[in-house]
């Protein structure tokens, strides 16, 4: 009986550490669960119980199904003919080409010495830090519809043009106005993830690289530096699919007006904007939000497609 009350016991002794450790466990993913639940969960729930419902901030939600769905597309034709297909267009020219152009500078950048590297990459990121200002102050200044905008007063004094352009509230330009700027300031936090990334890659890596047959810097980049820093270029892709989708802003404030003239470059976020802070038509609104989340989640997964680790089958 001895001998079995020992290994009892011994049984006992092993069984409690793992008891333990799933309790720490337990304790150390309580707060992300909680803060997960109440700013992810939680408005992502009442997003689509609203969808579903007539809401005008006054009266009580009336449940209504699908309808909002159905009318968003079925009946809504500013959404079909001009917020889909520019949301579209735009995220594609901003998405891909704010992330391409991020990690080509984060390249460069990363080929010279830390003191101009890190004042480049100072005046590279600002601009996504002060971009509504920026905005306001400068470029509706230098897009100003009036000879006093600085583009138009140039057009006008080399006789370009007779008289001035309504750059801001024109549909020819004002789309590729925003996509400009939007690139322009596309520098954001998943540009310095890439210089990091870069910049924390093992040497030795390459140099073994040209002894098994690299021959230029190209090849460098597709078969060392890519591989090396997926992280980083998974971090910057999802960074760029959220600002493509989350960049409605700079339509608006370089028109002044939303919808912009004529939807010339209204975007499914100022959509959302328009019916749920202007019309008030919040069940609508919400309806709008969740296909926004559904595009941005099919991107998002297609981005972690590509960059993300695979799991190996054993």
């Amino acid at each position: 009986m001895s001998k079995i009350n020992k290994s009892i016991a011994g049984v006992k002794a092993h069984i409690a550490p793992k008891s333990d450790y799933r309790l720490s466990t337990f304790w150390l993913l309580l707060p992300y669960a909680f803060l997960f639940t109440l700013f992810i969960l939680i408005p992502v729930g009442l997003a689509l119980a609203l969808s579903l419902t007539y809401f005008n901030v006054i009266e009580f939600p009336e449940y209504k199904g699908v309808f909002n769905y159905v009318m968003l597309l079925t009946q809504d034709e500013v959404f079909l003919k001009h917020v889909l297909p520019n949301t579209v267009n735009y995220a594609i020219i901003v998405g891909p080409g704010g992330y391409l152009l991020s990690f080509i500078l984060a390249w460069m950048l990363a080929q010279i010495q830390q003191t101009p590297r890190t004042i480049i990459s100072l005046i590279l990121y600002m601009p996504s830090m002060v971009g509504q200002v920026f905005i306001t102050v400068v470029w509706r200044t230098l897009f100003s519809g009036s000879e006093a905008g600085y583009i138009n007063a140039l057009l006008l004094q080399w006789n370009l043009i007779d008289k001035p352009i309504q750059f801001l509230t024109s549909p020819e330009y004002l789309m590729a106005i925003v996509i400009f700027i939007a690139l322009w300031s596309s520098m954001g936090i998943g540009f310095l993830a890439m210089i990091a990334g870069i910049l924390n890659i093992n040497q030795e890596l390459y140099e073994a690289a040209y002894i098994d047959g690299i021959k230029n810097r190209f090849q460098e980049i597709i078969y060392i530096t890519i591989p090396s820093m997926k992280p980083q270029m998974l971090f910057g892709a999802v960074m760029s699919i959220v600002g493509a989708f989350n960049s409605g802003w700079i339509g608006v404030a370089l028109s002044g007006t939303n919808p912009t003239p004529q939807y010339s470059a209204q975007l499914l976020i100022n959509h959302i904007e328009d019916y749920g802070f202007l019309r008030y038509e919040m069940g609508y609104a919400a309806a709008v939000s969740v296909i926004l989340l559904i595009i941005v989640w099919g991107f998002s997964r297609l981005a972690y497609s590509l960059f993300g680790e695979k799991e190996e089958v054993q």
